[in-house]
């Protein structure tokens, strides 16, 4: 069957279109979106504005008339912390819902790493043992540990690297004062969570996902994105620390010059770094392995699962 998926994340909205069965691996047939980053066009209030509402409406809108040209046969949307976090949040799904037909599924922050850590197994199997799992968002950290399907610790924190851009890291580039209280907090803010994480037992792999360490395993020499997902690629926690010290001395149109940095990005890639190197410091972890699926896939893949074979 042919599946749809509209992604509303922090930094963009994103429609995948999936050709998708039961026990099948996904193939993506079309991709559309958008760099919305809703959590960062908010009122002083934190309210969703009414200009980035209008966008979102019409956007979704594009993306229901490319389902349909696409003979999507199952549409569905889901939306992660800024839409969970707004004041106005049910406000806004309800008129996505009005305007355009759309039921919006807001995720908790559990379920995003229950989500994501299912799309990582899925993808390396069960061979992989006991896995850890990093996700770093715009908004929201997560982290799960488990041996099945479902881990049997997931977190999620709110040190997203579009939050902590945002709310701690205003310079361009930030002043040394800047980063190193940023660091700092993120690393308290970290020390009071892990526990249940190392208590859960030693990873036999430790898996690193999202487009934030996708791009500092690239900066750190990993295979381009045309290379296909099933190059091997890592990231060390050796290379973060020269990664980071380059960070804090670019601003954000020279970061755009490193290999796999976008431009959309590029403003948020140090709080990742120091999000990435802190959550691998406290783990105990020296290598992640870099996973091309995440939340939108574990979604996908249970959405398949609930469909069943027939």
């Amino acid at each position: 069957m042919r599946l749809g998926v509209i992604d509303i994340g922090s930094n963009t909205v994103h429609l995948l279109v999936v050709d998708a069965h039961p026990g099948a691996h996904p193939l993506p047939a079309s991709s559309h979106k958008i760099d919305l980053r809703l959590s960062e066009n908010i009122t002083p209030e934190g309210l969703i504005g009414e200009r980035t509402v209008e966008a979102l409406v019409e956007f979704i809108l594009e993306c229901l008339e490319i389902a349909e040209d696409h003979g999507v046969q199952d549409l569905f949307a889901f939306a992660t912390s800024a839409m969970r976090e707004a004041p106005n949040g049910e406000a806004v799904i309800d008129r996505v819902r009005q305007q355009t037909g759309v039921s919006l599924e807001v995720l908790s922050g559990v379920d995003e790493s229950r989500m994501t850590f299912l799309a990582v197994r899925r993808w390396f199997g069960w061979s992989s043992g006991r896995l850890l799992v990093i996700d770093i968002g715009g908004g929201s950290l997560e982290l799960a540990s488990g041996i099945d399907e479902e881990p049997d610790v997931a977190i999620s924190l709110p040190l997203g690297a579009g939050r902590l851009t945002r709310e701690r890291l205003a310079g361009d580039p930030p002043s040394p004062d800047e980063t190193r209280t940023v660091r700092a907090y993120i690393r308290t803010s970290l020390a009071q969570q892990v526990r249940p994480l190392l208590k859960a037992g030693t990873p036999d792999r430790a898996v690193g996902t999202s487009k934030t360490m996708r791009s500092l395993a690239r900066i750190a020499g990993a295979a381009p994105r045309d290379d296909g997902p099933f190059v091997p690629r890592e990231l060390r926690r050796s290379d973060l620390g020269t990664i980071v010290d380059k960070l804090k001395g670019l601003d954000v149109t020279a970061r755009t010059s490193l290999p796999g940095v976008s431009a959309a990005r590029a403003h948020q890639l140090l709080a990742g770094a120091l999000v990435a190197e802190a959550a691998m410091d406290l783990l105990g972890v020296d290598r992640l392995d870099i996973c091309p699926w995440a939340l939108r896939e574990g979604l996908i893949l249970r959405r398949l699962d609930h469909l069943g074979p027939g």
